[in-house]
């Protein structure tokens, strides 16, 4: 499967992102199981999830990734496509 997410290089610190459904977001078991996935699809660092939604965009994981990435405009972020293979 294909699916859209980025490499962020901000402030010393290297992470990667990935767009999911929201329900993804509500399961717990599987939003840790594709984080952990999407990590090693990035290369092994560190790894939130985010979903877009009327009310804007929600994110999971480490918290000081999804606290920065709250504060970044989406167009901001340079988005790509990566081969991803899914739980």
């Amino acid at each position: 499967m294909i699916i859209e997410g980025a490499i962020i290089k901000e402030q010393g610190v290297t992470f990667g992102i990935m767009i999911v459904k929201p329900h993804v977001l509500n399961d717990i078991t599987l939003r840790d199981d594709i984080v952990t996935q999407a990590s090693q699809v990035f290369g092994g660092i560190p790894t939130i999830l985010m979903a877009q939604q009327h009310s804007g965009a929600n994110y999971y994981g480490r918290e000081d990734l999804v606290r920065f990435m709250s504060n970044v405009p989406l167009a901001a972020v340079p988005w790509q496509r990566y081969q991803f293979t899914s739980v």
